[in-house]
């Protein structure tokens, strides 16, 4: 007698064999006879309980749609030479769905039986159902290079840019795709590792000019030091996983969840299910669902995986491109909760009274389905009344009763005040090239803070968790500003004729009433930036400081565990804290637990420098286009050598140096954050409106070079052209002061209506 197969067995024959799937079938398939029917009927029984399979009609089948990212199979090329694919993971009701497979000319050739991780677009065609584009070929690691190509009669070589490269790499004559001499090229390993001799690539994309905008993120992460290789094993890792099914976990398939994101959003962490308080004791509360995805049922302590994961400490996100903490497999595919497909996920069930505030809460490991995937657009226009074909539907029992709650959670985060900056996030929007097409600012919406206030709560619950049950576990730390800063801060209030309380514990409430004051003025901006600089930076830690910027007195990162590291140990911590498996926090863990924080905290400030440096090349790039031409913004910035503007289309910030503020030697007042004319009186301080000029962009260092035209609506003389006869007299350098006081006494610079703006 046939022994009886394995489940991962059962489920790949089912998913090969789609019109074969009744127990007949199967049972016929492995040889199993007389009495192993038996456990073969209870093995099937239990992947059905398990959620791996859906029983229709006597038949098995895998219960939903392909999701985005998945697993394929090359098969054969058909009479016209077209590539299909079919799919290792399918959970449809039917016959897994044809695929085609639709190269790029760079994507290296493909054969029958390739395993291929594909990103897959439904479309409606006779003789297919989905087309894959290759984002990897299983098994198949190539190490990467970003180099400059340099032409030769036979093929050609690479200089990586890499500052720690010792070699060049040889590329063939059919393997170059055609570079041209001097471009940027990103090429990967075509020779085996460990030949002797110069080892050879195989170019894969022409990146054109190392100074062009597609050339900036690239060289940002190797001049940064971010590694965007994975490993072989770590990728190994990935490719032999299978999706989590019920068994150890919670069915929380009834519940409505779904989730919300960006529109051009890849991956999904997180999603979201609210409704009223059943309870009679809880007059006008309601019941928040936040579930997250389960990375740590894959990353698991001491894997490739997790070691990787820790190196990186987060993912870094550029205008064209993500380097992931995770590969693709994970982060893309079966850690991401995408609309209708089952996936393993840990969920806190949170419950507030109608003042917003949490009066318990509860964690649970499960298995959840999403209803939809949704974007902040349609979810706001969706709750302004104008709802599209997908969000009708959900209305009324699932997005109404999320913004319920969400008034309530607003309620209580107005009570408890935390910092409240209004700093629009810059927007880059390239072209398929690679070109900056235009340059805004992105929206703000009721959506937006809907997510954001039910994740802060859904992290303090967790934070709250651990701490009660004494694990281990990494806070996310924000200190107090220092008194120095705190003390600059008053003075550049004091300079704009607003005021920020002296002699007592600061609190975020007190300089919320100094951005309150300041909104819809001038200096609305600029006392906004003034308080961000002010601010110490977040870190993690071992040790609870509290957070207090957020005037939360514990608080963790629990949201994000596909791209950050903390989050992925505090989800450890809390399977250790539940018991719910081996998967939790390891001896070592907690023994690294200080290291991990210091790291991942630096890995943080790595990721930020290289996405700033990133956006300041992509817009001086855009704006090099634009040289000569005047532009308006506003005094951001006071140095020894200048000013710096911040411009009020493209948020970007460059510097007028000294020589082009004007025709007068300008003295520098460190402590008044100004300059002032020796010639003129004219004083120079931050928030002034200007008009400049752009003398130079340079996309290579992101730097911007401006002259300045005018000031508050009043004409600069330029360099070399005297000021005039009967100009102020020259004054000391220590009047600055002195005249910044003086225009506060006589009302300052004209600030009109202070009004509050809806923030």
């Amino acid at each position: 007698m046939a022994e009886l197969p394995s489940k991962d067995q059962l489920r790949d024959w089912i998913a090969d064999n789609a019109g074969q799937t009744s127990k007949r079938d199967i049972a016929k398939a492995f040889g199993v006879k007389g009495a192993a029917r038996i456990d073969l009927k209870r093995m099937l029984k239990e992947l059905e309980a398990e959620g791996h399979l859906q029983r229709q009609h006597r038949h098995y089948r895998d219960p939903d749609k392909l999701p985005p990212v998945t697993v394929l199979e090359i098969m054969a090329p058909n009479a016209d030479g077209d590539l299909f694919a079919k799919p290792l993971e399918w959970h449809g009701d039917g016959a897994a769905p044809r695929v085609l497979y639709v190269p790029r000319d760079s994507d290296p050739a493909l054969g029958e039986g390739d395993r291929i991780l594909g990103r897959v677009n439904g479309v409606r065609a006779e003789d297919h159902q989905y087309e894959a584009r290759l984002i990897r070929r299983i098994g198949h690691n190539p190490r990467r290079i970003l180099g400059v190509f340099r032409k030769r009669t036979e093929g050609g070589r690479i200089t990586p840019i890499d500052k720690g490269a010792d070699r060049e790499w040889q590329v063939p004559p059919g393997a170059t795709h055609g570079a041209k001499d001097g471009e940027l090229v990103e090429a990967e390993q075509a020779s085996p590792r460990g030949r002797l001799g110069l080892p050879t690539a195989r170019i894969v994309e022409r990146l054109g000019d190392p100074s062009a905008p597609r050339a900036v993120s690239l060289i940002a992460i190797h001049q940064y030091g971010i590694p965007d290789d994975f490993p072989d094993r770590a990728i190994d890792e990935a490719d032999r996983m299978k999706p989590a099914g019920l068994s150890g976990r919670e069915d929380l398939r009834h519940l409505p969840l779904l989730t919300i994101d960006p529109a051009d959003a890849r991956d999904h962490d997180d999603a979201v299910h609210a409704h009223a308080d059943d309870d009679a004791k809880n007059p006008g509360g309601h019941v928040i669902w936040v579930a997250i995805a389960d990375v740590a049922h894959y990353a698991t302590p001491g894997s490739a995986l997790d070691a990787e994961a820790r190196l990186r400490g987060n993912s870094t996100y550029f205008p064209d491109r993500v380097v992931p903490m995770l590969p693709d497999r994970l982060s893309g595919d079966l850690c991401s909760l995408h609309e209708g497909v089952p996936r393993a996920c840990i969920a806190v069930r949170m419950r507030i009274n109608a003042q917003g505030d949490k009066i318990g809460h509860s964690f649970h490991r499960g298995l959840m389905r999403s209803v939809a995937s949704l974007d902040y657009r349609e979810v706001q226009e969706a709750l302004d009344g104008n709802p599209n074909d997908k969000c009708a539907p959900l209305l009324e029992d699932v997005l109404k009763p999320l913004e319920a709650a969400h008034r309530a959670v607003a309620r209580a985060r107005e009570e408890r005040q935390p910092l409240d900056l209004d700093l629009p996030e810059r927007r880059i929007v390239l072209s398929d090239k690679g070109e900056v097409l235009s340059v805004n600012f992105r929206e703000r919406l009721l959506a937006h803070r809907l997510i954001e206030d039910f994740m802060v709560l859904a992290n303090v619950a967790a934070a709250e968790t651990l701490t009660a049950r004494r694990i281990p576990t990494l806070y996310r730390v924000h200190e107090e500003p220092s008194p120095e800063k705190l003390e600059a801060l008053r003075e550049t209030a004091e300079a704009s004729g607003l005021t920020l309380a002296r002699g007592q514990v600061l609190q975020t409430r007190h300089l919320n009433k100094l951005l309150h004051d300041a909104a819809g003025s001038d200096v609305a901006e600029m006392i906004n930036l003034v308080t961000l600089r002010s601010m110490t930076q977040a870190y993690y830690s071992p040790e609870n400081f509290g957070h207090f910027g957020l005037a939360l007195k514990c608080y963790a990162h629990f949201t994000s565990p596909i791209r950050r590291y903390a989050d992925l140990m505090v989800h450890r911590g809390l399977i250790t804290a539940h018991g719910w498996g081996k998967d939790g926090l390891s001896p070592d863990d907690i023994e690294r637990l200080p290291a991990t924080a210091e790291h991942i905290s630096e890995t943080e400030r790595r990721s930020m420098a290289a996405e700033r440096d990133t956006t300041d090349r992509y817009l001086a790039a855009y704006l090099s286009e634009h040289v000569g031409n005047e532009m308006t913004g506003r005094i951001s910035g006071i140095a020894r050598f200048g000013a710096f503007v911040r411009l009020d289309e493209t948020g970007a910030d460059g510097l007028i140096p000294m020589r082009a503020l004007g025709a007068e030697y300008f003295h520098y007042d460190r402590d008044a954050h100004t300059l002032m004319g020796a010639d003129t009186g004219r004083v120079i301080r931050l928030g002034q409106k200007v008009t400049v000029r752009l003398a130079e962009a340079v996309p290579v260092t992101g730097g911007l070079m401006f002259d300045l035209i005018s000031i508050d609506g009043d004409s600069v003389a330029p360099k070399g052209r005297s000021a005039g006869r009967g100009s102020p007299s020259r004054r000391k350098p220590g009047q600055a002061k002195a005249r910044a006081r003086a225009d506060r006494k006589g009302g300052g610079p004209a600030r009109g209506k202070v009004t509050r703006k809806r923030r």
